[in-house]
């Protein structure tokens, strides 16, 4: 199960960590991810991290902005947010797919598992 928090309203230009907390057994053997959604759009790709090796993506329109992260000890994956934009507002979703070998994996119909999504604003 897979519990996403730390979403909320902030400013343009100012900054929010959203956080997803797995929890049951796991063994850390997941590929895991982050997107978004919002009304009437398909749900899309912003950052993903390989199980073990720490190997990232972004889409493009986060790069350099967005910072993923993980604590395999705590179970956690972190989205760190800066320099937000209005067209950031969506509601986050984390997703985790277990994985053999270490890799990142963007295409979201490939993942097993999905948060309950945590809604971010950004106000201009």
């Amino acid at each position: 199960q897979l519990q996403a928090s730390g979403g909320g309203l902030v400013q343009a230009g100012g900054s929010l960590t959203l956080t997803c907390a797995a929890s049951g057994r796991t063994r850390n053997s997941y590929a895991m991810g982050w997107f978004r959604q919002t009304p009437g759009k398909e749900r899309e790709f912003v950052a993903a991290i390989s199980r073990s090796d720490g190997a990232e993506h972004y889409a493009d329109s986060v790069k350099g902005r967005f910072t993923i992260s993980r604590d395999n000890a705590k179970k956690t994956v972190s989205l760190q947010m800066n320099s937000l934009k209005p067209e950031d507002t969506a509601v986050y979703y984390c997703a985790a797919k277990q994985v053999i070998l270490s890799v990142v994996v963007t295409n979201r119909t490939r993942f097993d598992y999905w948060g309950q999504g945590t809604q971010v604003t950004v106000s201009s």
